[in-house]
Parts: structure tokens; sequence; C-alpha cells
């Protein structure tokens, strides 16, 4: 106590120094942020560069093209109109300088081949000099091309923006689409774009807008509670310090060191300012009860008594929290191990911090302890008449209430292997502009990412042969009968329009290397949009549309694509390869099982061993880590009622909830082992805890639920999900910690 007490003198001592260290750093920090915060939701947050299926769809990228493509629609009077045509071409020019820029394609620049004097040649597929009713005839001949080109009914062209490989746009990501709308607004007043490039750039601006809303709505609600908990309007500066200055310093450090906020990351300020005004409620409720009924303590002899009494259940809520957000770094998603560890160094600075704010703002402020009341109150609700009715309850039904809770539990267990694991990719993105622009135009196109299959010959022949030849048709044919699956491309399109044309190219009799030489040419420059070929022709490639899916549906393409494959070529002799975002995409439901079984698992393990430090009684310990079960089985049962899959946000909540649900039962157990020695009897120890810590517990909840609360008014739907079953996982946690835990320990703990 006396080392308390000379901590404490010495902090008060040099209290000037330290207000002035902290505005310092402070201003520094918020300089930092307002310099160099920025918004990144990139496909590199999600996965290791060693990843191997990110290093395989980047080498897929620099072999066979970017899937950075920007999608335009334009409205036009007549999509086969010279004037339109015209338009297109100006377009062209104008986006094919920009140095990120690998190609465009459109009808204005599409080629179709031409059989004549035993070779090929190319012709513009769109010709002025035919009649409309001409070019809507050859167009018929090629659907699966001209459909990605104009819509059915000639009123909308389609206009594609290929980017160079990931890598190399990554900085300059934020202004492209600016640019890109820029350059379009010249030509055209009313456009529809898309795109996975145009959706990332929706993601980072919701991020961004959406962190701002998030910190100032806590900031707001944060203080409507604290008149309503705190003892006195006094105490209302010393919790607001002990939230802003924290997280202030925390995204001073995150920006200094060069992260950006992603769709993960942003959370972090509300989960952090509620968490740090837990911790303050907590030390302010047991500094103003002793200071009722310890009226002879000096001031310093009080605060060493209030820290002596707080410290304990405070630092293991912090370490069982930590540990929570800690196992995230087990994740193999780079965006989960950012978000756990930036946690991690905000929990431990609120920890030091909220102590040091609150004896420096305690030194200040002289009370009259007794006659001190909160400035908001809700006169007919008492809270200790509350507190006796629990105490008599859990004490009379507590054989009831333990199998009640019991069943709870066991079904919520069996609900666990119900959860889906799917993301929602349209979850993702809040309603909007770009929202509503990849509807209507995936309404028009059948889909707006590309996947990129590749069959190779296994000993190095070319693939242009009959046989192949063969099974390829055989292959799209199941692709194009594939629900999930839009308007296929490859050399089968081709093959298929000179074979209409010229019935004689490709009959029975006609040699292979007539066939060979007569289609190695149709994969030019100019249709490289398509990649038709590899250069040593061993490789067939075909272009894919897809629609934005869930990632259980992607998976469900991929399985689909490999059996039909499988069905069709001898694998022994040709090798398929799928290539393109979407099939990383489709891995996130592995990486979200993964980082649920490690993180889980690590967080119970030492949150158990944690418990059992602070305890000491194996029993006990027992009993106590039962309810904090409970509330993430219930959590399990509500994601089925709400049909709420585990995707990309709600991933990590497992291990973030058990450090939560532990925090109130801490503080709880904590008095009803050091009152061991008062009273003796479980009943009336438990009863005693929960008259001495029932206020704070209420406290803390209300803020932790009214934080997760404002998370889940967020206007994208998987965040908004995480929220609010956050919200409801810490009421459940209260729920059990003044039911089910009383009930437990004086039914068994002898």
């Amino acid at each position: 106590m006396k080392r308390i007490e000379n901590v404490i003198s010495s902090i008060i001592k040099h209290r000037i120094i330290i207000i002035v260290i902290l505005a310092v750093l402070m201003a520094i920090s918020g300089y930092q942020t307002l310099q160099k915060l920025r918004v990144d939701n990139s496909l590199s947050i999600w996965f290791l560069e060693d990843d191997p299926s990110y290093k395989a769809y980047i080498d897929f990228q620099e072999n066979f093209g970017s899937d950075e493509i920007f999608i335009a629609m334009f409205p036009v009077e007549n999509a086969v109109g010279e004037v339109e045509i015209q338009q297109l071409k100006q377009l062209h020019k104008s986006i094919e300088v920009l140095p990120y820029v690998k190609t465009s394609f459109s009808l204005a620049k599409a080629k179709y081949p031409i059989y004549a004097n035993n070779r090929i040649n190319f012709d513009d597929l769109y010709n002025p000099k035919r009649s409309e009713k001409g070019l809507k005839s050859l167009f018929s001949k090629l659907p699966n091309i001209t459909s990605q080109l104009v819509t059915k009914d000639y009123k909308n062209h389609f206009f594609y923006i290929q980017l160079n490989p990931t890598p190399t746009i990554e900085e300059k990501r934020k202004d492209i689409a600016g640019e890109i709308r820029s350059i379009i607004e010249k030509e055209y007043s009313n456009y529809y774009l898309t795109g996975p490039p145009v959706l990332n750039e929706a993601y980072s601006k919701g991020i961004y807008k959406e962190s701002l809303t998030f910190g100032i709505l806590t900031v707001l609600i944060i203080t409507l509670l604290l008149l309503f908990l705190l003892p006195s309007k006094r105490y209302l500066i010393i919790s607001l310090l002990s939230v802003a200055i924290p997280v202030s310093l925390l995204f001073g450090l995150i920006t200094s060191l060069g992260f950006a906020l992603n769709m993960i990351s942003m959370l972090i300020p509300t989960i952090l300012m509620v968490y740090s005004v837990s911790d303050a409620v907590h030390i302010i409720n047991i500094y103003h009860k002793e200071g009722i009924i310890n009226k002879t303590l000096s001031k310093v002899q009080l605060l060493a008594l209030a820290v002596r009494k707080s410290y304990t259940p405070c630092f293991y809520t912090t370490l069982t929290t930590f540990v929570g957000y800690f196992a995230l770094y087990l994740s193999p998603l780079p965006a989960f191990k950012n978000m756990g560890v930036f946690t991690c160094i905000g929990l431990i600075l609120s920890f030091i911090l909220v102590y040091v704010i609150t004896i420096i703002g305690f030194s200040f402020m002289t009370l009259n302890f007794e006659q001190a009341k909160p400035v908001l109150s809700i006169k007919k609700y008492s809270q200790s008449n509350f507190i006796d009715w629990l105490n008599g309850f859990t004490t009379q039904y507590k054989t009831s209430i333990i199998i009640g809770f019991t069943l709870v539990l066991f079904f919520g267990f069996y609900s666990i292997f119900q959860v889906k694991i799917d993301t929602n990719s349209s979850n993702l993105l809040a309603e909007g502009k770009a929202k509503q622009d990849l509807r209507l135009v995936e309404s028009q196109l059948n889909g707006s990412s590309r996947l990129q299959l590749n069959i190779s010959v296994v000993n190095g022949e070319s693939i242009l042969n009959i046989d192949a030849m063969k099974r390829l048709e055989d292959f799209q044919n199941k692709l194009e009968a594939n629900s999930l699956i839009s308007t296929p491309v490859s050399v089968v399109n081709i093959k298929s329009f000179l074979e209409k044309r010229t019935p004689v190219l490709f009959q029975t009799n006609v040699s292979e290397d007539k066939i060979k030489n007569t289609l190695a040419t149709v994969d030019t420059n100019d249709n490289s949009f398509f990649k038709l070929f590899s250069k040593d022709l061993t490789t067939a490639g075909f272009t894919l549309s897809l629609r934005e899916m869930k990632t259980s549906e992607l998976e469900q393409v991929l399985v689909d694509i490999k059996r039909d494959f499988e069905s069709i070529f001898n694998t022994k002799d040709y090798s398929l390869k799928i290539n393109g975002f979407a099939v990383v995409f489709a891995q996130l439901n592995n990486f979200i099982l993964e980082t649920q079984f490690k993180s889980f698992f690590a967080a119970f393990f030492v949150a158990f061993l944690c418990l059992w430090v602070f305890i000491k009684s194996l029993r006990t310990t027992l009993l106590v880590l039962i309810p904090n079960l409970l509330p993430l089985t219930v959590l399990a049962i509500f994601m089925n009622l709400l049909d709420i899959p585990l995707d990309v946000t709600t991933a990590m909540i497992t291990p973030i909830m058990l450090g939560i649900a532990m925090d109130d039962t801490i503080h709880l157990v904590y008095k009803y082992r050091r009152s061991k020695a008062i009273t003796g009897v479980p009943e009336s120890r438990m009863d005693n805890a929960m008259h001495y810590t029932g206020s704070a517990l209420f406290s803390t909840t209300i803020a932790l639920v009214g934080g997760f609360l404002i998370i889940a008014s967020s206007a994208t739907p998987s965040v908004r999900d995480f929220g609010l079953l956050c919200a409801v996982t810490v009421a459940i946690a209260l729920i059990t910690d003044i039911f089910y835990l009383p009930a437990l320990l004086k039914r068994f703990d002898k």
C-alpha cells in the first residue's frame, strides 16, 4: 500500500509535466493522423505476399492480363450509330494514354476474323458501310462477344478499361477511379461505372466516412451514458480524457508507421473508446464508494485504496481482452493480424493512461462524496432494490436457473455446427451509387468480374489439334450450361464463327497443321482483351464473366469447372489452371474457418490460464468458465436465427467476445473471492460482491452495448451484422454474470 502511495504522490508531484507531455504527444499524433491517415482496402491487405494463391494470381496477371477492369455502360440512342462509335473511339484515345492503363476495349475496337486466300484476316466488327440490319446479323453470329459490347436492345454500349497488374497500381489506386471518371465525363454526361477498381474505391470511401461517423457518435453516446452512470458530473472530463488520449496516441502511431484503415481496422476507435471508458467507470465507482466509506483518509491514501482495489480486476480484464485480440494474430489474413496487434497496443495504452489520467484528475478535485449525484437519473429505478431482488432470486431458484441456462448452453453448442461460413461480396459494400451501378450493369451484362481458365497440353505440344478442339468445344458447352457463369469466350467461339461462314475449313479431312495454322493467328493484339492462347500455343484460354456472389457460390463454380474439365479431358494429358481474383476470394471461407479455430482455441486456453491464476482454485475456475461460454453459444443461436454467416468481419467475433465476456466475470469474482474472509458462505459472499460491483457491471455493459450498437448502425451490411452480434453477446454476457454465475457458485462452490 505504501508503494502505491509513493507512486501516486510522484504522479501528482509531476502532474504538470505529465500533462504537457501528453498534450504534446496528442498534438503530434493529431497532426500525423490528419496528414497521413489513408484508407486501403486493396487485395494486398487480405493476403500475404508469399501466399501461394496470391502469388499465382499476380503471375497470372503478368502473363494473361490484369482483371483490374473498369466496366462502363453508356446509354445511347443507337449502339450501331456512326456518331456513337466515333464517341467511343475518342474515349479510347483519351483513356489509353494513361500510364496505368494496359488496354481498353469496346465495339469501336473489336474485330472479327475473315478467312480468305488460305489465311485469316481481321476486319472491324463495326463497319459504317454495312447496313444496320447487316451489322446486327453479324453480331448474332458472335453472341458471346457482342453481348459484352452492346445490350440486346442496342440502347447501351459497354466500355472496358484494363489496368496494369495489381502491384503496379496499388500506390495510385485512390486517384485512378477519379481520373477515369473525369475523362469519361468529357464524352458522356450519363454513364454507369463498375468493376473491381470502382468497388474498391467505394469500399475505401465508405470506410473513411463511417470511421469518422463512428468516432463522433461514440463520443456523443459515451458522454450521454456517463451522465447517467457516473456518481458526479465532475468525473465526466476525467472519463472523456481517458477515452480520447489513448485513441489519439494509437492513431498517431498507426499513421506514423504507414498503416492504413481498412474494413476491419476502422472498428478500432469505437472498440477502444468503449473499453477505455469501462475501466474508467470501474475505477471512478470504486474511488467514489471508498470515499463514502473512508472519510478520514487523505486524498493520496484514498487514491491508493481505489487503485489497489481496482488494479487486479482491471488488469485481468485487460489481459483477457488483450488475449482475445492478440489471438487474431494467428489468422492467415493480414488485415486481422494488424487489427489484433494495434488493438492490443491500444489496450495497453488505455490501461496505463486511465490510471495516470484518473489520478491526476482526482488530484485537482475536491468532492463531497455523500452529496454527489449523477447529472441524469431515472427516479423510479432503484439499482439497490434490483440487486436485492437479484440476490434473492439467484439464491431461491439457483437450481432452476442452472438447469435452464445449461439447456440453452447445450442447444448453443449444437447451433455452432449449423453456422454457415460465407462472405457475400455485395454485403461488404454500403448502399450508394457504386452499388446501384453494379446492379444495373450486371442486370444487362450478367457479370462484372472475370475468371480466366487456362487448359494446357502437359507434354508441351500445340493445343490446336482436332482432338483437343473437340474437347474444348464440349468444355465450352458445359460452361455455357452453368447458371453461375456468363458468356465464356474462347477460341471455340472463333472456330464456330469461321465454321459457319466457311464450312470447308474444318471438315474431317482437313489436316491438323491446317487447323493449327488457321487458328493460330486469331489471337491478335487487337483482341488482346480476350486472351485465347499462350504464345507457344500450348495453352488455350477461356474468359468467363461472373456476377458479384457469395464465396460459397464461387467455391461451387470452381468445383463445377474442375468436375467438367475432368469429365472431358484426360488429366494425364491436359492440365487446368483457374486464375483471377475470384479464385483468391473464394479461399476466404477456408481462411475464416482457420481464423476461428486458431484464434478461438488460443484465446480460450490463455484465458483459462489467466482465470486460474487469478482465482487460484481449479474448481471455481471451471465454474466461472462455464457462464463465459454461454454468450458465445447464444451468439451461434442468433446467427442461425438471423441467417448471419461467418464472413470477413464476423470471423473475428468469437475470440474478441470471449475476452469481453470475461470482463464483468472477473470484477464480480474478484470481490467474491476477496470477501471470503469476511463472510465465508458463498451466498452471502456473492450477494456482497453483487452489491459492491453491480453498478459498475451495469455501467460498463451499457457502454459496451452502446458502442457496438453504433457499429450496428453501419450502412455496410457485414459491418452492421458484426456490431449487432457483439451488442447481443455483451448483453447476454451480463445476464449470465448476474444470473447463471451466481447460481453456479452458490450451488457448487463449497
